[in-house]
């Protein structure tokens, strides 16, 4: 087969056009599947910081919560107490003041 070079271009049936088109072609698709690959580890790791972020505070919110609810706890706890205690002392000496005071009218 003989080839005829002209000036303009080639003679084997492609045009420069098509040349370039078939060249790029193989670095297009391996540029897309880089990119793809790196966009997705982008996603991938904003996910897990949200995903941290979202971890730390709803462990902060149950910390909060618990604390409270630990607090509103003991102080009922610790209220109830103090009432029960107080209220058998004041009996106690209620009673141990009525029994003297009688026991001393009935002396008299």
């Amino acid at each position: 087969m003989i080839y005829i070079i002209y000036a303009g271009g080639r003679t084997d049936g492609r045009t420069d056009g098509q040349t370039d088109r078939q060249t790029n072609r193989p670095t297009d698709r391996h540029t897309d599947r880089q990119t793809d690959r790196q966009t997705s580890r982008h996603t991938d790791r904003q996910t897990d910081r949200q995903d941290r972020q979202t971890d730390r505070q709803t462990d902060r919110q149950t910390d909060r919560q618990t604390d409270r609810q630990t607090d509103r706890q003991t102080d009922r706890q610790t209220d109830r107490q103090t009432d029960r205690q107080t209220d058998r002392q004041t009996d106690r000496q209620t009673d141990r003041q009525t029994d003297r005071q009688t026991d001393r009218q009935t002396d008299r």
